[in-house]
């Protein structure tokens, strides 16, 4: 506990925007949120009063970091389990454990895992990926069994030629899809879940550029097994604080797991403003063990558009708040203290309202004029 404060302190690993808005979510609540980042520049450091210096995959640095929090959680899924599990073993509170979190961490034990507990996923291989393309038919999709994010690590291969030079790949049948939905949900130590509307993610060139919450005209009972599902998800992996499952919603009306992430997620951001508890709340009192809070909307439409860097130079990112605010007052704007490059997530603008389509016109207009500058 904080001695000044009298409540606990949260330890997060990673000093990214998940960290940077949990921060935020830290200070209404009361609490004190320390940061691990690898750098006193990462967008978390930039603004929180606790930061340790480290590397995430030093044992001594994370050990030393650990010291005095209540309980440690991470805002990425790089931390070595190996890690994980020797400072579980001295008594430190992970959150969510090595046990689950492997399975946000490697493709291949995720889809194996899955696949036995009888989820709903999309053919794959972990062995002769040119004999499961001939099989399932050309193209496939192919991806890096760790890491990759944002595109990377996920390739499209019409033929046998197209398979990277990688040595933990795995393959998948490339579904026919109608769009990619999310699922996202909350669970504490003690059981307790809280579920988010499902939502649909946009993507351009594998990153997710807008999400539309609720997901429109998707049908009821669908959105409820899909929420269903992810509660299932985070019990049986036995999953603490935030769960967001990536869905892929068929043509023939199917829903299929995608990808997993166990920390807030880009497809709940709208819910700091969208919804009566934000994703970053919500982690917070689960990996505490407090009740999980409302998860309703605070409006009919929500939108949430990704602003990415564009090209160097021209107007300033001052110049260009001073525009969008003009243009649009009612556009929430969170920018991550990021150094800006061409394509990189350096924040994001949410728009409520009562009409989707008018939601999503003002918000892309608003993420334009921060990539772009100023539109007359």
């Amino acid at each position: 506990m904080d001695s000044r404060t009298g409540l606990p302190v949260v330890g997060m690993v990673g000093g990214g925007q998940l960290a940077r808005m949990t921060h935020q979510a830290a200070i209404a609540l009361g609490q004190s949120l320390r940061v691990l980042a690898v750098s006193a520049d990462d967008g978390a450091a930039l603004v929180a009063a606790d930061v340790v210096i480290g590397r995430h995959d030093d044992l001594d640095a994370v050990r030393a970091f650990a010291k005095g929090c209540d309980v440690v959680t991470f805002d990425h899924e790089h931390v070595p389990g190996d890690l994980i599990r020797t400072l579980a073993a001295e008594g430190v509170t992970l959150l969510p454990g090595a046990d689950a979190l492997r399975f946000a961490q490697n493709k291949r034990e995720m889809r194996t895992h899955l696949a036995e507990l009888g989820f709903p996923v999309p053919r794959w291989t972990a062995g002769d990926i040119k004999a499961f393309g001939d099989e399932v038919g050309w193209p496939i999709i192919v991806k890096t069994a760790t890491g990759g994010y944002d595109g990377r690590g996920v390739f499209v291969a019409n033929s046998q030629d197209d398979i990277p030079d990688h040595p933990d790949l795995i393959g998948e049948e490339r579904v026919q899809l109608k769009r990619e939905l999310a699922a996202v949900v909350a669970r504490s130590p003690l059981g307790q879940v809280a579920a988010y509307p499902v939502v649909e993610t946009v993507q351009k060139d594998g990153i997710c550029v807008e999400v539309l919450a609720p997901a429109p005209d998707l049908d009821e009972d669908l959105a409820i097994e899909a929420q269903r599902l992810a509660i299932d998800l985070a019990t049986r992996l036995g999953v603490v604080g935030v769960l967001a499952v990536e869905l892929f919603e068929t043509t023939d009306g199917r829903i299929l797991i995608n990808e997993l992430a166990m920390r807030p997620h880009n497809s709940a951001h709208w819910t700091i403003e969208g919804a009566r508890t934000s994703q970053f709340e919500q982690h917070l009192r689960a990996v505490l063990d407090y009740p999980m809070g409302d998860t309703r909307l605070t409006a009919p439409a929500v939108v949430m558009a990704n602003v990415l860097g564009g090209a160097p130079g021209g107007m300033s990112i001052d110049e260009r708040l001073h525009h969008l605010f003009a243009e649009e007052p009612g556009a929430k704007v969170h920018l991550y203290g990021k150094q800006v490059r061409p394509g990189r997530k350096i924040g994001h603008v949410t728009v409520l309202g009562d009409d989707l389509e008018d939601c999503r016109r003002r918000a892309a207009r608003a993420a334009r004029i921060l990539e772009e500058g100023y539109e007359h």
